[in-house]
Parts: structure tokens; C-alpha cells; sequence
């Protein structure tokens, strides 16, 4: 079968930058289909800094209600470097997609996008529950939505998908390589003292460096950078990703 087609749109309520533009895909599709989307569409990410002054940034998560059967996405939009609360959306829609490791961005972008949609300003930057360039195909949640949306993202992970870490000092702010042989993943970053680190990665639109100082420039006295914590509150439980 050959690979869906992709064309480019605009969403001109969400961008001011008049060369501002996206992907699309079909979403209708097999697990075969998506991964194969995923390899094309990781050729597009980009991975240096393309971000203007930051003044709100957004924390994305997911949970799910009825046993899985609908998505609820929630953004909250908070002020930087305050990090006051702005502006949140919280969308729900039924689930299209089954639960596939490696494959979430298909369950859960559409909702998220949507709930984007019905922001009344773009944010400048995305915080997201979830990998970017650490994942098996380099191409998770971050990537999709920051490549979709054309919005600067960042992957924050709870836990490893893939790749190797030395032990990271316990001290805040400290970090290490994560690693998949001689290819760098993302980071490992301990956020508090004493507790589990988090995992760091690109999704779109900016570096690995510079993405690694603003989830610690959105960090207070938490595990999670406040815009994951605010939003993982409005998406209320979910199951655990792996």
C-alpha cells in the first residue's frame, strides 16, 4: 500500500506569522500505516532553534474517560517566565485509534490539536506529556504536534521509552545524556531532589539545549515543569504510558 498523502495547510487563527504553515495526514489509518508516517514525517522535523521571545508557553496532556472510549485533551497556557495561569482548554472527543506503544500521537493529537484550535492565541511553546525525539521511530508526541501545529515543542516523559542513561546526580537542575549508542535521544533531568528524574527531548522547532532550559526555567518545587502538572490535573487519570 502506498503511503497516505500529505498536504499543507494554514490555520490563520492560530499563527501571526504569515509563512506559517503545517502538515496534514489522514488519521483513519492502520498501526502499519502510522508508523510509516511517523518515518516520513520525522524528515521534517526541525531541530535547531526557530522560536521567537517566549511569553506563554503551554503544557499538553491526555487522560481518557469511559474505559478509553473518549480522549480528553487539556492545554493550559501559562505566562513565562511567571508562570501564571492564561488561558486552558479542555476537549473531549470519542477515541479513533487503538492503545499501540509507540503509537499515542495517533490517539492523542486530534483531540489536542482541537483543543489548540479553540485557543484564543497560539501559545510561543509546548510542553508535552510525553517523548519527542526519544522514541523508537525519533518521532513521538512533541514531534507530531509541533510539526502539525508548527509551534515549537518540547517532549517531557515520565518515564524511558527508549535509550540508556548514566546515573544522573541528585541535585536539581543535573542532567545526563540519554543514549541509543552514539545518537543523543534527549536528556535526563533531575527536577527535584529524591525523586525519579524526567526525560527531555525535542519535538519541533528547537534544540535540545535550549529545551532543556526552559522545562527547567517551568520547574517549582515539583517533579513536573508546572505547565505538565496544570495540565495533567485537567486531563484528569489516565493510564500510564509506556
Amino acid at each position: 500500500m502506498s503511503s497516505p498523502p500529505f498536504r499543507r495547510i494554514r490555520h490563520d487563527r492560530w499563527f501571526e506569522r504569515s509563512t506559517a504553515v503545517t502538515v496534514d495526514h489522514p488519521w483513519d489509518v492502520t498501526p502499519q500505516q502510522a508508523r510509516r508516517i511517523q518515518l516520513e514525517l520525522r524528515e521534517q522535523v526541525l531541530a535547531k532553534d526557530d522560536l521567537a521571545r517566549v511569553d506563554r508557553v503551554a503544557g499538553v496532556d491526555v487522560g481518557f474517560e469511559q474505559a478509553g472510549a473518549i480522549t480528553r485533551a487539556a492545554v493550559a497556557v501559562l505566562s513565562f517566565p511567571e508562570l501564571e495561569v492564561m488561558e486552558h482548554v479542555v476537549v473531549r472527543r470519542p477515541t479513533s485509534f487503538p492503545y499501540v506503544p509507540g503509537l499515542l500521537s495517533f490517539r492523542e493529537a486530534p483531540a489536542v490539536l482541537e483543543a489548540l484550535g479553540r485557543l484564543d492565541r497560539a501559545p510561543d511553546l509546548l510542553l508535552c506529556d510525553g517523548h519527542g525525539r526519544a522514541h523508537p521511530r525519533r518521532f513521538g508526541l512533541a514531534c507530531h504536534l509541533g510539526l502539525l501545529s508548527d509551534i515549537p515543542s518540547i517532549g517531557v516523559g515520565k518515564s524511558r521509552l527508549v535509550g540508556t542513561f548514566a546515573e544522573v546526580p541528585n541535585r536539581k537542575g543535573a542532567s545526563v545524556p540519554l543514549l541509543d549508542g552514539q545518537e543523543t535521544l534527549g536528556a535526563v533531568l533531575r527536577s527535584r531532589l529524591g525523586v525519579k528524574p524526567i526525560f527531555v527531548s525535542i519535538g519541533h522547532r528547537i534544540c535540545l539545549d535550549t529545551a532543556l532550559s526552559y522545562v527547567i526555567a517551568c520547574l517549582t518545587r515539583y517533579r513536573l515543569p508546572e505547565t505538565t502538572r496544570i495540565a495533567d490535573r485537567l486531563a484528569g487519570a489516565k493510564p500510564s504510558r509506556p
